[in-house]
């Protein structure tokens, strides 16, 4: 049985994902139209990375930890679900696992790699940012 403070954190996961749909339509629609392919990829992985952050920073009171071991274990838990999302609905779609692997690179602006690693620390870094750990 899962318990509460795993349920809150795949609520907080959910609206992750939320974002990072919205994240990944302004960055089709606008950013890569306005400043083309390398800069809109970094552009929208800094900006998922500072929302993550920030819905970290929001949800810790929520979530109720606040020790590292806690944190990290949230942190490797909204990771572990966005690479089980992404490998999943990449494979859904019809990618390839070449395809699917060529977004852990750095090729041509990608920050995948930077959201992921920013995924797993935030519970952390928020606790940080509010004066924790």
């Amino acid at each position: 049985m899962l318990s509460v403070v795993a349920l809150k954190a795949l609520v907080v996961w959910a609206g992750i994902l939320v974002l990072a749909i919205a994240n990944g339509a302004l960055r089709e629609s606008v950013l890569i139209p306005g400043l083309g392919v390398p800069a809109a990829l970094v552009l929208s992985g800094l900006l998922l990375s500072a929302m993550i952050i920030g819905v970290a920073y929001l949800s810790l009171p929520w979530l109720g930890i606040g020790g590292p071991f806690q944190l990290c274990v949230v942190g490797l838990g909204w990771l572990a679900f966005t690479l089980l999302f992404e490998f999943s609905f990449g494979l859904w779609q019809g990618k390839s696992w070449s395809e699917l692997l060529e977004a852990y690179t750095f090729k041509g602006g990608n920050l995948w790699p930077v959201v992921l690693t920013t995924t797993a620390l935030a519970p952390y870094i928020a606790a940080k940012l509010r004066g924790g750990v």
